[in-house]
């Protein structure tokens, strides 16, 4: 029935909405039961056993599971609460925190300014931000000059050398732990200072490691268009694509939409680790992190990720050229790098593009997936990816940390096995 009913508000609703700039009035994606765009939705409901099971369990406050095939919404289902506390469950236009769902926006308006002629792939870093011209980089325990220049490519795919500090506890892992690079109260050119002072873990485009790499290109984005990168997103991604509710905090009229973060206390529960109330994404600060800073919801992601599947567009507002978006959607790492890391796991198949992982083979690592599969999570278990060639984009999203494949990995087989033609 809900699917039916879905099919029907599809048929006679028209949902539209103008953007902040007044263009004309943008459409809303349509909602459409599975069997119009060759799905089952009886195959379908397995998501939901398996995501209610997870919440029952406990593993997980509330979520919500998002599919979309041929351009259409076929299967949108909320699970459990977005606050325990306050007993309020979850809703489809929850805002959550996106934190590294915020990378492949922040690549994205970075490479519209690729195709403007106002940055190039091959640019050094230091042309912009020259407080990272003279780079040391930390081998065989001494320091010594770069050698490769960092481009702003490395910063795109993650080999610039950069990191995160919480892989490992070598020198240059306690350097970034020291250095508080994302403290709110100081912005992105404070950040990039602090980082010039920090050694490479190796020569860029040599390797690949998870890293600052996207903050960077953030700061990056912001000299080139001399203003702030929460309004180059808005005038470029945000408001083309009608994300109304996306940006990088959570505005007090929205508040009671905003879920609350949690995380296993050790006895079978959950905890609070961040509460909306208190949250810093509850108020706007000057560190505006284009690689983890975005709050979002599952109707503004779907938009994005629309676009970038239709090749730049949706309903009539470009955002990228369909020659940008192929870089995005194919692996770009040097063959030399090999595959995706992290410490001692190794994504066997897996490489980077400009803004996602890309599934280039099968292996043993995330066995459901496919060939050509592109996507990312973010530090609160939430997910999403999108498989070109069965016209498919799933977003999971949850509000649970330490950061789980447990959602995605229940989920996509299942998917996967709906499609029937």
């Amino acid at each position: 029935m809900k699917y039916l009913l879905a099919s029907i508000c599809s048929v006679f609703i028209v949902l539209v909405s103008l953007s902040a700039d007044g263009r004309e009035p943008i459409p809303e994606i349509g909602r459409v039961a599975p069997e119009s765009v060759g799905m089952s939705s009886e195959k379908l409901a397995q998501v939901d056993k398996i995501v209610q099971k997870l919440v029952d369990e406990k593993r997980l406050a509330g979520a919500l599971v998002m599919v979309a095939r041929k351009d259409k919404i076929c299967y949108f289902e909320t699970f459990g609460k977005m606050n325990i506390e306050k007993n309020q469950p979850m809703r489809e236009d929850a805002i959550v925190r996106f934190y590294s769902m915020s990378k492949s926006i922040t690549t994205a308006a970075a490479l519209s300014l690729v195709e403007e002629g106002k940055i190039s792939l091959d640019d050094p870093v230091s042309m912009y931000l020259p407080e990272l011209k003279e780079l040391q980089v930390h081998q065989n325990g001494e320091n010594s000059a770069v050698k490769n220049p960092l481009t702003i490519a490395d910063l795109m795919r993650h080999t610039a050398g950069l990191s995160y500090g919480f892989v490992g506890d070598g020198e240059v892992e306690k350097a970034y732990k020291q250095a508080n690079l994302f403290d709110p109260e100081t912005g992105l050119a404070q950040m990039t200072t602090k980082l010039s002072k920090i050694p490479l873990r190796y020569e860029p485009a040599t390797d690949w490691t998870y890293s600052v790499s996207i903050d960077v290109l953030g700061r990056v984005i912001e000299v080139v268009t001399d203003k702030t990168l929460d309004r180059v997103l808005a005038e470029r991604i945000f408001e083309p694509l009608n994300m109304k509710d996306t940006g990088f905090y959570v505005p007090k009229k929205k508040h009671d939409r905003f879920a609350a973060n949690y995380s296993p206390n050790g006895k079978g529960e959950l905890k609070v680790i961040d509460a909306p109330e208190t949250s810093r994404y509850g108020s706007p600060r000057r560190m505006l992190s284009g690689g983890g800073g975005l709050v979002s919801t599952a109707r503004d992601y779907m938009r994005f990720l629309m676009a970038i599947s239709n090749g730049g567009e949706l309903s009539g507002q470009r955002i990228l050229k369909p020659e940008t978006v192929k870089l995005m959607t194919t692996n770009q790492l040097p063959k030399s790098v090999g595959w995706i890391k992290f410490g001692d796991e190794v994504r066997v198949g897996v490489g980077y593009s400009y803004g996602f992982s890309v599934r280039v083979k099968m292996s043993d690592w995330d066995p459901t997936g496919r060939v050509g599969e592109y996507g990312w999570g973010g530090a609160a278990s939430t997910h999403y990816w999108s498989s070109p060639k069965d016209d498919l984009i799933v977003i999971t999203l949850e509000q649970t940390m330490p950061y789980s494949f447990m959602t995605e990995f229940a989920v996509k087989g299942p998917i996967y096995d709906a499609i029937e033609k």
